[in-house]
């Protein structure tokens, strides 16, 4: 299938995908969340793939929102609550996806993941980090909610309660040692060698019983404990929605004044 702002190429049981936008260190418009969607809506049926691989093209694993696209920033019917909340959806579904897709993920983390990127980071089972790499719950510095697209569900439990309190609550960046450090990546690599690494990690799980890694990645999504992702995203949507309409609302009182 021919894709416009994603590319996927597979090496034999190992799907490769990388968000395309390189222009703009991958930010994501709504093509793109179009095709992430719907490539991950595909796995359900490949029983030839066994891992895959996420990665971004250029600089930058993914920067989040694109901020410059109007269409994200002042759509059509405005910041209604309906509008909104029926917009984050759309955002933070593709976030269940990554997760009920049965392949495991190793995410090749080769640049800035901030935002939406953060939670599509976090969404991936494994992750392998550049030295270059940088990270930022950045949905709290533009008025939002903290928790946004599974970040108050997935993050704690990568990192603690603690560590995701302290990123979370400041939208501060930090960088692969730190990401390290807290448990968020698994290793750091040098740029060069991140795909060759991420590839090696991928041969390995793909040499196992295809139906035991399907079955260990249930497993590891549902004896984590607590509330389920899809409560904790639903908890989240209402409250970035209510957060974005009272943003719009201020913004309109600032022009009036």
């Amino acid at each position: 299938m021919a894709y416009e702002t994603i590319q996927y190429v597979k090496e034999g049981p190992i799907g490769i995908l990388t968000l395309n936008r390189p222009k703009c260190l991958n930010a994501m418009n709504f093509v793109m969340l179009d095709e992430f969607r719907n490539f991950f809506n595909d796995r359900f049926r490949d029983h030839d793939t066994r891992v895959i691989i996420l990665t971004g093209a250029g600089r930058g694993f993914n920067s989040g929102l694109d901020l410059n696209d109007p269409a994200i920033t002042t759509p059509e019917d405005g910041f209604t609550p309906k509008q909104v909340y029926e917009l984050q959806k759309l955002f933070s579904d593709f976030i269940l996806f990554m997760r009920r897709c049965p392949q495991p993920i190793i995410g090749a983390i080769n640049g800035a993941a901030v935002g939406a990127g953060f939670s599509i980071a976090m969404a991936c089972d494994v992750r392998l980090a550049a030295p270059e790499a940088k990270f930022c719950a950045a949905y709290i510095n533009i008025g939002a909610g903290g928790a946004d697209m599974g970040s108050s569900w997935l993050f704690p439990r990568s990192v603690g309660a603690g560590n995701a309190a302290r990123y979370l609550l400041t939208g501060d960046l930090f960088n692969a040692e730190e990401a390290y450090r807290i448990g968020f990546v698994q290793a750091i690599v040098e740029r060069d060698r991140l795909m060759q690494e991420a590839m090696t990690l991928a041969q390995n799980m793909a040499g196992k019983s295809p139906l035991a890694l399907r079955l260990t990645k249930e497993a590891l999504n549902r004896n984590t404990g607590g509330l389920s992702l899809e409560d904790a995203i639903q908890i989240e949507d209402r409250n970035q929605a209510m957060c974005i309409v009272q943003m719009a609302a201020q913004a309109d009182w600032k022009k009036g004044k």
